[in-house]
C-alpha cells in the first residue's frame, strides 16, 4: 500500500500544481493577450513534448507520427461539434479516434526499427493529410472548418484555452510519471536497452510498444482538439504540418529524452529561443534559432536534465 501511495503521491501533486496554474495564471494575465498566447502555447508544446516522450524516450522509438494524431485529433473534435456535439465530447472522440488509429497501425509499424520505424510513422501524416483534404463532403477539405463558438470574445477563449491546454500538460507529464514509475516504464526502458534480451526474459515487447503508441497517440488527439478550439478554425496544411511532429522532438531532446522532466524543461528552453529568435531577426529567425539549438545539443548531449544531474558540462 505504501509503494502504490508513493507511486501515485507526485502524480498527483503535478495535477494539483497543473490546476494552480491553469485557474490561477489566466487571472493574472487576463489581458496580456500575447503572454496569454506565449502561455498556452508552452503548455501544448510540453504536452505534445512529454507523449512523445513516452514512445521516443522510454522506449527508444523516434516516432513522427505526432502530427497525424495531432490533426486527426482536431479534425474529430470539430467535426463532432459541427454535429451540434459539446466540446467535452469532441475531446473524447479526438483520443477515441487517435487510440483507434495507433493501436494497428503501431502494433505494424513498430515491428520496424531506426529510420525504417521512422520513416513509415512519417508517411502517416502524410495520408492522413490526404484524406481530410479529400473528403471535403465532412472535413471542408481544403477550405478548412470554423468551429462553432469561434466568434467570441476572443480573450474569455484565450483565458479558457490556457486552462485547458495547462491541464492537458499537467496530466500529460504526471502520466510519463506514472508510466516510468510503473510495469510500463520498466518493460519500455528494458525494451530500450536491449530489445532483444527483453524478449528472451519474457517481456511481451510488441504489446509493450503498442500499449505506449496508443497512450501517447490518444494524448496528441486530445491536444489537437484543444487546439482547434483555441485558434477557432482548421485546416490540413496547419494541423498536419511536419512542425507539430518536429518541435517536441527538439524539445525532449534539448532537455533530456527519456526522462520524465526534460521535455517540460526543453520546451521551456525552445520556446524562449524561439520567440527571442523571430522577435529579434524576423529575416533569420529560424536558421539562428536552428544554430542556438545544435550548439545546445553539442555542449550538453544528453539534454540539459541529464548533464546537471551529472554536475558536469562537456
Amino acid at each position: 500500500m505504501q509503494s502504490a501511495l508513493s507511486r501515485w503521491f507526485l502524480p498527483l501533486i503535478i495535477m494539483v500544481i497543473g490546476a494552480v496554474i491553469a485557474f490561477g495564471l489566466p487571472l493574472v494575465l487576463s489581458n496580456e493577450t500575447y503572454l496569454l498566447r506565449l502561455a498556452t502555447s508552452l503548455a501544448l508544446l510540453i504536452t505534445l513534448a512529454s507523449a512523445w516522450n513516452q514512445v521516443g524516450g522510454f522506449t527508444g522509438y523516434p516516432s513522427f507520427a505526432t502530427a497525424a494524431f495531432f490533426g486527426l485529433g482536431a479534425y474529430a473534435s470539430a467535426v463532432m461539434q459541427q454535429f451540434g456535439w459539446s466540446v467535452f465530447a469532441g475531446y473524447a472522440m479526438a483520443a477515441l479516434c487517435a487510440a483507434l488509429l495507433s493501436a494497428p497501425f503501431g502494433f505494424a509499424i513498430l515491428r520496424l526499427k531506426g529510420h525504417y520505424f521512422a520513416i513509415a510513422s512519417l508517411m502517416l501524416v502524410s495520408i492522413l493529410r490526404e484524406i481530410t483534404t479529400g473528403w471535403a463532403d465532412v472535413t471542408g477539405g481544403g477550405m478548412g472548418i470554423n468551429l462553432p463558438g469561434a466568434g467570441g470574445d476572443p480573450l474569455a477563449i484565450a483565458r479558457i484555452s490556457l486552462e485547458i491546454m495547462v491541464m492537458l500538460a499537467a496530466f500529460s507529464v504526471a502520466l510519463s510519471l506514472v508510466i516510468a514509475k510503473g510495469w510500463l516504464g520498466f518493460g519500455l526502458s528494458c525494451i530500450r536497452m536491449n530489445e532483444t534480451a527483453a524478449v528472451s526474459a519474457g517481456i511481451d515487447a510488441p504489446r509493450l510498444k503498442t500499449i505506449a503508441f496508443t497512450i501517447s497517440s490518444a494524448i496528441c488527439g486530445v491536444a489537437g482538439a484543444a487546439y482547434a478550439g483555441w485558434i477557432g478554425y482548421i485546416d490540413p496544411s496547419d494541423v498536419y504540418d511536419i512542425m507539430w511532429s518536429v518541435r517536441p522532438i527538439i524539445a525532449a531532446l534539448i532537455g533530456g529524452v527519456g526522462t520524465v522532466f526534460g521535455p517540460v524543461v526543453g520546451s521551456v528552453i525552445y520556446l524562449v529561443f524561439e520567440e527571442l529568435m523571430w522577435r529579434n531577426l524576423l529575416t533569420f529567425g529560424t536558421g539562428a534559432l536552428g544554430i542556438l539549438i545544435a550548439i545546445l545539443v553539442l555542449v550538453m548531449p544528453g539534454g540539459v536534465l541529464p548533464s546537471l544531474r551529472k554536475g558536469k558540462v562537456s
